[in-house]
């Protein structure tokens, strides 16, 4: 995830002082206006190492990054390993309870309820549920109890708002500080939203959401699977997360295990953009590795301030 933040530094300390300041497109939600209370501005990015092979590479620190901002090499000034200290995490889990889903639900449940027994230490939960109509409740970890048993009671019904789903979500997370985590449990089709995919897509450009999609495909014609599939990597692949398609409830297990222990291996770098402009323009963003055996998963860019 990249987000422009104005950070305090208080000796080596740095302190996390505003959420996110992006600029969205106006025809796809209302604008932020950002609010800024003195200090350095820093540009936050969330990255994720593997090796050739895929493994998670967890062991690097600040000097084995190198970051690029419209080809500018900049300093990183803000470290912290996903194990270790760092920013607080909040989950998004949204939840397709459509009648569309009607043969999946208890794999859905299920799924949803593993995942978050592996992430206690999430600071809190954002649990949006969605058919025609989009519901949204934060929790805290005490009430996990009340929020398993929301999991369990959801029904299937009517269409759905998928897009209308996240776009919601994307709205609540952007006045968090931290790291936002949302998991998406669907089939992959939209029937409702007011919401656009295009414009959903801008939307998830602007955010510094990271998103992780689960697919429930295996009911759908091998049409719908397809156009499911690639709409749910999209949505992932730009916010520099990833989408999984499990085809039963015994693939749950590594897909939990896989998708846990990336969320905790994720770097957050922090570095002030030497370009000082606040002209609400789209920034490219490269995050390089001074290792030659490794790959590297990051947002592309982000928005600058406008004002």
């Amino acid at each position: 995830m990249f987000s422009c933040h104005r950070t305090a530094l208080a000796g080596s300390a740095l302190v996390l002082l505003i959420a996110a300041a992006v600029a969205l497109p106006a025809s796809a939600r209302r604008q932020q206006t950002p609010i800024y209370r003195g200090g350095v501005e820093l540009v936050h990015a969330g990255v994720v190492v593997t090796d050739r092979q895929g493994r998670l590479v967890s062991d690097l620190t600040a000097e084995d990054f190198i970051i690029l901002e419209d080809g500018v090499e900049q300093q990183v000034q803000y470290f912290a390993a996903g194990a270790g200290p760092g920013p607080e995490l909040h989950l998004g889990l949204l939840l397709d309870v459509s009648e569309s889903m009607i043969k999946d639900i208890e794999f859905t449940r299920a799924a949803a309820i593993k995942f978050l027994n592996g992430l206690r230490e999430a600071l809190d939960i954002t649990v949006v549920d969605f058919d025609a109509e989009v519901r949204s409740t934060r929790f805290v970890q005490a009430d996990f109890a009340r929020l398993v048993e929301r999991i369990r009671r959801q029904k299937v019904q009517g269409f759905t708002a998928l897009y209308d789903a996240i776009g919601l979500y994307l709205d609540s997370a952007a006045a968090q500080d931290g790291r936002t985590i949302m998991i998406l449990y669907t089939d992959g089709t939209d029937t409702r939203s007011a919401l656009r995919f295009p414009e959903l897509m801008d939307l998830l450009k602007a955010s510094d959401v990271t998103v992780y999609a689960i697919g429930a495909l295996e009911h759908q014609s091998s049409t719908g699977r397809a156009e499911a599939r690639m709409r749910l990597s999209q949505i992932a692949d730009v916010t520099a997360g990833q989408a999984f398609f499990p085809l039963a409830l015994s693939d749950l297990t590594k897909t939990y295990a896989q998708l846990v222990a990336e969320v905790r291996a994720q770097y957050t770098l922090g570095y002030a953009s030497g370009n000082t402009a606040r002209d609400g323009r789209w920034r490219a963003v490269e995050v390089k590795v001074r290792r030659a055996d490794v790959r590297v998963r990051a947002r592309r860019g982000y928005y600058a301030p406008s004002r």
